[in-house]
């Protein structure tokens, strides 16, 4: 297997991202740092302008930004249109200081509202936790490498498109090696980072780990873990390759009665 089958990739897994802002334009220094956190604005000059784009163009949003600051009736009006919706989505309000009192007997029209000014950082920060409030898919990091594939959200793994299923600490093993590929690591190491300091269990505990991951991984895969005699183990082959001709002694199984060694000449 080359080193690009296995060089790990860190993604997201996005779900659309496209908001639908009020009014149009959206001033800048709200606009900007939605953009920089990776959303894509519909802007819309009131109720009658959202419910054109979704017949005529059959948008979607995700959720919506609607800034209350000059236009309080048309932004309430929006809003109310957005709740009739059949799959409302989460919305935030955008007020000033002085119209906090009128959001009294109103909090059905919207999920969270927030006080201008804001600091740029603050808006994407609400709209996340917005997200996260109302029980909106957020972004999820995953750990690509090869056909291995870990999700550190929500703590599935799959192989070749396969589920997992992995015991708490076969995940956590599994998942410390992934995030550092070609790196070989002692049992010690891996004792001492998996399970913890604390942790009084003999070396044996990882080997027994190793080849429960190998099994679930399957005999077309479980190469992706290896041994490297005498010292650990790493998942997927060293990115490094040397200047002059070498020899790396790789076995299956660490310890007496493995099997003979096997050496990988590289040039």
């Amino acid at each position: 297997m080359s080193s690009a089958d296995v060089s790990r990739r860190l993604v997201k897994v996005s779900r659309a991202n496209d908001l639908l802002c009020f009014p149009d334009p959206m001033p800048m220094e709200w606009a900007r740092p939605l953009r920089d956190a990776g959303y894509d604005l519909l802007a819309v000059s009131g109720a009658a302008a959202a419910a054109s784009a979704e017949r005529s163009a059959n948008l979607s949003w995700i959720g919506a930004v609607i800034c209350a600051t000059d236009d309080m009736t048309e932004a309430m009006s929006l809003c109310r249109h957005l709740r009739r919706r059949e799959e409302p989505v989460p919305l935030l309000l955008i007020v000033a200081r002085h119209e906090v009192a009128e959001l009294k007997l109103r909090n059905d029209l919207f999920d969270d509202f927030c006080v201008a000014p804001l600091h740029p950082g603050e808006l994407p920060a609400r709209v996340e936790h917005l997200f996260w409030r109302t029980g909106q898919p957020v972004d999820q990091e995953v750990i690509e490498h090869g056909p291995l594939v870990l999700n550190l959200e929500t703590y599935q793994a799959g192989i070749g498109g396969r589920a997992l299923d992995l015991t708490y600490m076969e995940y956590q093993l599994l998942r410390f090696l992934a995030t550092h590929p070609g790196k070989v690591f002692t049992r010690e190491t891996l004792l001492n980072r998996v399970w913890g300091y604390e942790y009084y269990g003999g070396a044996r505990t990882v080997d027994v780990h190793v080849r429960r991951l190998r099994a679930k991984l399957g005999e077309e895969h479980a190469h992706l873990i290896q041994t490297v005699r005498s010292v650990g183990y790493r998942l997927g082959q060293a990115n490094w390759s040397p200047s002059h001709r070498e020899a790396e002694r790789v076995d299956d199984e660490p310890g007496p009665g493995g099997p003979a060694d096997r050496v990988a000449l590289q040039f």
